[in-house]
């Protein structure tokens, strides 16, 4: 069953963290046409359901995946190299937003804290979001520090900027965005596409917002709330009463980024 709208009706986020692909971005689609490009550039042919089971993961997963699932596990790393360079090439040629995600975004801009947590390598983020006239409304953009096999780092660091950054299913990227806006994870809400973001968020501690077209069988994860679209007017109305947090810093800092 999806969760109604009016869950979240009693209250009132004092940051929001979104997801960028299929979330701020279309770029889900550029995902599925990368990969399809990475496998016949290798001469493969995608499994069945394959675009399903590569939603929300982390490129470096996807390469993984990508490569065990075709029994070729010695082109992971290949297969990895070429997933991404096709899909720079295809963000670079056709940016587009969500349904919705300018109007929600510009609504909330300067109103609340409002940062990016994202699976995606920096530079592609910022390229997207660049384009789109996006990012200045963001004070932090975060991505993961470590790839995603090295899950051992939970409280170590990456020896650079301080504390690891794990790529979702991990909760690091959201913890760290609610960190870096200065509120409590219970407090922000995280915007969300994917089960694998949605897991994510709900174990940093954040309320959650999925969206996207859903089917009335499909499993929503731990979503306090769905809506097929940023366009939805009652999502809309609702953000419009959204009063500012008590914090006189909610519009200082725009172009910090969080860790990468």
């Amino acid at each position: 069953m999806t969760p109604p709208l009016r869950t979240l009706s009693d209250w009132s986020p004092e940051a929001v963290v979104f997801d960028c692909d299929g979330t701020l971005m279309d770029t889900e689609r550029h995902w599925q046409d990368a990969r399809n490009r990475a496998f016949r550039e290798f001469g493969l042919m995608p499994p069945p359901g394959f675009a399903d089971r590569a939603k929300g993961v982390h490129y470096v997963d996807c390469g993984r995946l990508m490569a065990e699932e075709t029994n070729k596990p010695e082109l992971a790393a290949d297969l990895t190299t070429a997933l991404l360079a096709h899909f720079m090439s295809l963000v670079a040629e056709d940016p587009l937003t969500m349904p919705g995600a300018g109007e929600m975004v510009r609504l909330l801009s300067g109103r609340l804290p409002l940062a990016v947590a994202s699976n995606c390598p920096l530079e592609v983020v910022e390229e997207s979001l660049g384009r789109a006239a996006l990012r200045h409304h963001f004070r932090h953009v975060v991505v993961p520090t470590v790839p995603p096999d090295d899950g051992q780092t939970a409280l170590g660091t990456d020896g650079d900027h301080g504390p690891a950054v794990r790529p979702k299913p991990w909760p690091d990227v959201y913890t760290t965005a609610a960190r870096l806006c200065g509120v409590r994870p219970e407090t922000a809400l995280a915007v969300e596409d994917s089960l694998t973001g949605i897991d994510s968020a709900w174990h940093a501690g954040l309320r959650v917002l999925g969206v996207g077209p859903l089917s009335d069988q499909a499993n929503t994860g731990h979503a306090d709330a769905w809506v097929a679209a940023l366009d939805d007017p009652e999502l809309l109305r609702l953000a419009r009463d959204w009063p500012r947090p008590q914090s006189p810093d909610v519009d200082r800092d725009q172009g910090h980024h969080g860790p990468h």
